[in-house]
């Protein structure tokens, strides 16, 4: 289905090997180094957290957010592993953080919550229903959505999906499939109503 989503794109080639030594030098106290690496995978982080939150305008703060965390951890990266699953995992802990914290303060609150707005890749414009295809990703469970974006977005391996997500390599393969299955069964749907 190729990429669905986001800016993949922006890391070229997703050089692991280029990042895992912008890292190394970041930890060594090379500022450039850091700045080097935040052009590089801001992209990927944004897109992460967009496609994860429903609350849009929380994308920067919470992309933010997972740099600040990245750069207190970063003594803790371990240069043998791939960078791409180590930083989504600190989003991810950061976005996971935030909704604590938001559930804590808006217990009181009812009624449904805003489905998040999905980015779109650009090369789906010409899609006709670009829109409904936004929606059912939106429309995916959280675990699935998130599979879906980290292996047919970002490219990772079923293997650094678990390790972003915290579960095994098969349970982020069926993770994904479950959430390409109903994707395609909503997409289907759609297209037979009309």
């Amino acid at each position: 289905m190729g990429a669905l989503m986001g800016e993949p794109s922006a890391l070229p080639g997703s050089d692991d090997q280029a990042l895992r030594a912008l890292m190394v030098r970041y930890q060594n106290g090379e500022l450039e180094a850091f700045e080097q690496l935040y052009r590089r995978t801001l992209p990927m982080i944004r897109g992460y957290v967009a496609s994860l939150t429903s609350d849009r305008g929380r994308t920067a703060d919470l992309a933010q957010e997972s740099y600040l965390q990245i750069h207190r951890s970063r003594r803790t990266y371990d240069p043998a592993f791939p960078v791409k699953p180590w930083m989504l995992g600190i989003a991810r802990h950061v976005l996971l953080m935030d909704r604590r914290k938001r559930s804590r303060i808006s217990r009181e609150v009812t009624g449904f919550e805003v489905l998040p707005e999905v980015p779109v890749p650009a090369e789906m414009e010409g899609f006709p229903d670009r829109d409904a295809l936004g929606r059912a990703l939106a429309g995916l469970p959280g675990n699935w959505r998130e599979a879906l974006v980290l292996h047919h977005v970002y490219g990772l391996s079923f293997r650094e999906v678990g390790l972003v997500a915290g579960v095994s390599e098969g349970g982020a393969r069926i993770r994904a499939s479950r959430g390409m299955a109903l994707l395609r069964e909503t997409l289907g749907s759609r297209k037979g109503d009309g």
